[in-house]
């Protein structure tokens, strides 16, 4: 049985490099450990462990104990320096002045008493691996398998800054991309052996796919609409514009067309009133050459948005007769 962990430190929202040593871990291991590592306050940041919560639960990353945290554990680091016999090993500080254990010793430690047989982490990580054997082997214990992983990059090759597209968890969620895109992105990635582009266009295209799965119930409740208007949010490519679709049709813009728009809109009423459905009616308008574009305006005050007959078909037919009259 595989035990892995997955140890962020608590800076706030995930990395989008982080959030791949989750699911990569998740994926491998049959038991996961999360692990806070907050042994350096210096670098911790209020609310940060709470925002790594957070962004676990919405990418669907599930663990089996913790979070345990380092800072809660300094009493079993400092018996350890003890059997190693004081506070260095080697070159490295094992403990601070003020006590606390450093980074190499915490996480070496946890290591052994959790039993993790797999340490999946980013290739950063790979300059520690010898020290760390070293380490575990003077506390008498037998190394888990390391295995590193290639770094999610910029477009550009170079490292991905927080400050760029997609970077953070965070960032991705306000940007309309479902979750379930991104852990498929996070999947498809795996345990790459070396630096990989980060690549934007195919997160996209994942996030179009996985709102197209999601039933009705699902769209409506993540735009945050009506179950009703769900059709009308089916064309958007990710939530945020999902969510400019709903207030389109919920919130129209007023408007004001000339007379050249009456014959497209009295058309419209006449076919509204004959009780056509919504395809019908938007199919018989353009076979008669009426203007699509101002109906839309007439319905959303938007010139582009959702599908036109799924506008008409989530508007009540009193509604969408007044919006006309309005626009008129």
């Amino acid at each position: 049985m595989s035990r892995v962990r997955f140890a962020p430190s608590p800076t706030g929202t995930l990395h989008v490099g982080n959030a791949l040593s989750a699911v990569a871990n998740r994926a491998f291991g049959d038991w996961m450990l999360l692990r806070i590592d907050d042994t350096d306050a210096a670098r911790n940041l209020p609310g940060g462990e709470e925002e790594i919560l957070s962004d676990l639960e919405w990418l669907g990353v599930g663990w089996d104990e913790g979070p345990v945290r380092q800072s809660e554990r300094q009493e079993t680091y400092r018996e350890a320096a003890d059997r190693l016999g004081g506070d260095r090993f080697g070159k490295i500080t094992l403990l601070r002045e003020d006590g606390t254990a450093t980074y190499h010793l915490a996480s070496v430690v946890d290591d052994i008493e959790y039993g993790i047989t797999h340490v999946i982490r980013g290739n950063d990580h790979r300059p520690n691996e010898q020290l760390h054997r070293e380490l575990t082997e003077a506390l008498g214990a037998t190394p888990p398998e390391y295995v590193h992983h290639g770094l999610i990059l910029g477009e550009d090759g170079r490292k991905l800054s927080k400050r760029e597209f997609g970077a953070t968890v965070a960032s991705l969620r306000e940007a309309g991309i479902p979750a379930d895109a991104v852990r498929s992105y996070l999947e498809e990635l795996g345990i790459p052996k070396h630096d990989v582009r980060y690549d934007v266009s195919r997160l996209r295209r994942l996030a179009i796919d996985a709102i197209g799965r999601m039933s009705d119930e699902e769209l409506a409740a993540a735009a945050e609409a009506p179950v009703e208007l769900a059709p009308a949010l089916r064309g958007a490519r990710d939530l945020v514009e999902a969510r400019d679709y709903a207030r389109q049709v919920l919130e129209p813009e007023p408007v004001s067309l000339g007379e050249e728009a009456r014959p497209t809109l009295d058309r419209f009423r006449e076919l509204q009133t004959n009780g056509g459905g919504a395809k019908e009616i938007v199919r018989e308008l353009k076979a008669v050459g009426g203007d699509l574009k101002v109906l839309r305006l007439a319905l959303t005050g938007r010139e582009r948005g959702p599908e036109l007959w799924a506008i008409v078909a989530a508007l009540p037919r009193d509604e969408a007769l007044r919006r006309i009259d309005a626009a008129l």
